[in-house]
């Protein structure tokens, strides 16, 4: 007989937040904020935190009917190296999450997905900001590679099987980490293989 999965542990309990004594902002633009928080920490002392305010985004790994995936070779201009990710960006004002994976799903990766399955979400920088990711996994997808992309996006999209991308996981070349966790929450929840009946051990 297989072994139970083991029950999932609770959360920690709950510390009281800090009081807020003063909030003023640093900068804000349409694409982000920054903001210096002035905290009251459980000792009464006043100490400033400072918090990045960018909109909630979503992250989508295609997955086509073959069980082989769609990976983006993307450039980012903030350290300047070009590396693997897969579709992901924020979602609009009053856009759905799941509206906004279909939308990067076809602008970045040319992809239309026969099901669209959420998987956990995570907050990718909750020291310094409440930003929020969405993440799905796009199955069955359609892949036509026929791109959408913004004036400053460099984008190609690459057909791998799963064991190539097994395979850049294993070998820590997946350093976005939106990409890195979308695919081992994937690989962990949706692809596992089936377990095993037990052998019997000899007497």
């Amino acid at each position: 007989m297989s072994t139970p999965p083991s029950p999932t542990p609770d959360d920690p309990p709950p510390f009281a937040p800090f009081g807020v004594h003063e909030i003023a902002d640093v900068y804000r633009s349409h694409w982000c904020a920054l903001r210096r928080d002035t905290v009251i920490l459980p000792s009464g002392k006043l100490q400033e935190y400072h918090v990045f305010e960018i909109p909630d985004a979503i992250v989508v790994l295609p997955v086509l009917k073959d069980g082989s995936m769609v990976l983006i070779g993307q450039y980012r201009y903030p350290h300047g190296k070009t590396h693997w990710e897969i579709p992901a960006g924020r979602i609009s004002p009053g856009e759905h999450p799941r509206d906004a994976a279909l939308r990067e799903l076809r602008e970045e990766a040319g992809c239309i997905p026969g099901k669209l399955v959420e998987l956990p979400g995570f907050y990718p920088t909750n020291g310094i900001s409440p930003h929020y990711v969405h993440a799905f996994a796009a199955l069955d997808c359609e892949f036509d590679n026929q791109l959408a992309l913004d004036d400053s996006e460099q984008i190609l999209a690459k057909r791998f099987s799963r064991d190539e991308v097994r395979a850049l996981l294993r070998a820590g070349k997946l350093a976005d980490a939106f990409a890195a966790l979308t695919l081992l929450y994937y690989f962990e929840l949706l692809d596992s293989p089936a377990p095993q009946p037990s052998t019997p051990r000899p007497c």
